[in-house]
């Protein structure tokens, strides 16, 4: 049969603030050594209250904003139980069936045409704690690490809107840039701030009634999520194909193997037994308040790229590219403001630069070469002080060295040579030594002309002005009749007199 695939994404990120989402515990648990952020509200004593972090509530009302979601006016916290050793209390506030957030939708583009992906509902809560498992050989044990217990969790739940892996790659990422765009989670997703589950089931195509559906966990990467679903969407064909059912269970993904496994029935939301958290009170938005948050959203990663196009010139491609995080169009943006044409401050960021970045591994905030200074490089090269090649290795030792682009064209003589007295010299040189290139060239084969320039910038050491040499050869080379070799005949001899 033919099958189509059913997914839908459940996001959880955590947001970035000081405290923890209920208690005055730093946030910052991720090299903290075990059980040193913790207090009597995130280890789950008995008799304590816990107190609403309001910073979390505002990001959390702004990502549902920036995804289109409809602002409740009325809201509340409820209870989550269920008996996993990282819940030290025995429940998780969350929330249930009044969340900040519903009814919103992100854009996807894939293969050239754009598709509207549902947000089911953006809500709030609480993280677990940690567990790490261990084996001396005799006996197997876990430990629980309350550091992380309490950190605001951010849950974005998507629609089951999506049809193949590649789609839920796109969907996945284009979340995380607008987390990162409203500064509100660091979407670190190996590191754990950004973490996955997918809803999977399958049906023939053209129906319109749902599969049962699988839950996976587990997936610590975007590759691992598209590895994830491609191997249960085929291991849930095979199912069906042989005659069997689909078991509604909650799979884990397992790297080292490539497949899923499973770990447990699926619950349903009645296991749960949610009901009002009775130490909160229910929160009323006031829309003035929603109003503000609305005005400080940032310019988000879609209005970018198009404005980059529109305003600057660019091309789709690079202006995507440019507007991929907050940090990369800033600094585009700002090398433009430093004097740099839009187009070249575009070719030199993503050709190069990005290559540089990519090779060591580090982001753009990271990098040692300022806007400024990759404006400054542009000039030499835009003001023919220095060639494209030389520009490049300008640009690798000011990325090593923080070095600015003049700084090192100077101290390395490196300014290029473009008068003509220097460079006419350099092309008798190479004309009188490479007579074959010069009879090729005269008997109609144009490439011998480019390599007696490459000849010609091998001797100046790559300083030499492409530009120059390729005019001067030219008409030297249109001098020298037919099938003969070496310099000009109005070219003075080795003896100072003409031949």
């Amino acid at each position: 049969m033919d099958f189509e695939a059913v997914i839908g994404l459940e996001v959880h990120a955590q947001l970035l603030t000081r405290s923890k989402m209920f208690c005055a515990c730093s946030a910052a648990y991720q090299n903290a050594p075990p059980n040193t952020h913790v207090c009597p509200v995130c280890l789950g004593m008995p008799g304590v209250l816990p107190v609403i972090n309001r910073q979390a509530v505002e990001a959390t009302v702004m990502t549902g904003l920036a995804l289109n979601c409809t602002i409740n006016p009325y809201s509340k916290f409820d209870r989550k139980n269920y008996p996993y050793p990282d819940l030290m209390k025995g429940y998780q506030i969350s929330q249930y069936d009044q969340p900040f957030c519903s009814n919103g939708w992100l854009t996807i583009e894939d293969g050239g045409r754009s598709k509207r992906v549902g947000i089911t509902r953006v809500h709030l809560e609480e993280d677990t704690a940690k567990l790490s498992h261990h084996s001396n050989g005799a006996e197997s044990y876990s430990l629980v690490d309350v550091n992380r217990s309490g950190v605001p969790l951010m849950e974005i739940v998507g629609e089951p809107d999506l049809r193949s892996p590649e789609e839920a790659w796109q969907y996945l990422v284009k979340l995380r840039r607008i987390l990162q765009y409203l500064g509100v989670s660091s979407g670190n997703m190996e590191e754990g701030s950004f973490r996955c589950d997918a809803n999977v089931s399958i049906r023939p195509r053209g129906a319109t009634e749902f599969g049962t559906k699988v839950e996976i966990k587990n997936m610590n990467s975007f590759r691992a999520v598209r590895r994830a679903l491609e191997f249960e969407l085929k291991r849930q064909q095979e199912v069906l194909e042989s005659g069997g059912r689909i078991v509604q269970e909650t799979r884990g993904w397992v790297e080292a193997r490539g497949e899923t496994a499973s770990q447990r029935s699926k619950e349903y939301a009645h296991d749960y037994r949610y009901f009002p958290e009775p130490d909160l009170p229910p929160l009323a938005f006031d829309p003035a308040w929603v109003e503000t948050l609305m005005a400080r959203l940032p310019e988000l990663p879609d209005a970018k790229r198009d404005r980059f196009v529109r305003d600057y010139g660019l091309p789709e491609y690079d202006a995507r590219v440019l507007a991929d995080t907050p940090a990369t169009a800033s600094f585009f943006e700002s090398t433009v403001a430093a004097g740099a044409s839009a187009k070249n401050a575009s070719n030199w960021c993503v050709n190069e630069l990005f290559r540089l970045l990519h090779a060591r591994g580090i982001e753009i905030d990271e990098a040692k070469v300022s806007p400024t200074g990759l404006a400054g490089l542009i000039s030499l090269v835009d003001s023919a002080k220095i060639n494209g090649a030389t520009a490049k290795a300008v640009l690798e030792e000011m990325f090593e060295t923080g070095a600015g682009p003049m700084d090192i064209v100077e101290a390395k003589g490196l300014l290029q040579i473009s008068g003509s007295d220097e460079l006419t010299a350099l092309v008798d040189e190479v004309i009188q030594g490479n007579p074959q290139a010069v009879a090729d060239f005269r008997s109609g084969k144009d490439q011998a002309a480019g390599f007696l320039v490459g000849q010609v910038m091998k001797r100046s050491r790559g300083r030499a002005n492409p530009g120059v040499v390729t005019t001067l050869l030219r008409e030297k080379l249109s001098g020298i009749p037919a099938g003969t070799g070496g310099v000009a005949s109005d070219a003075p001899s080795p003896s100072g007199r003409a031949s």
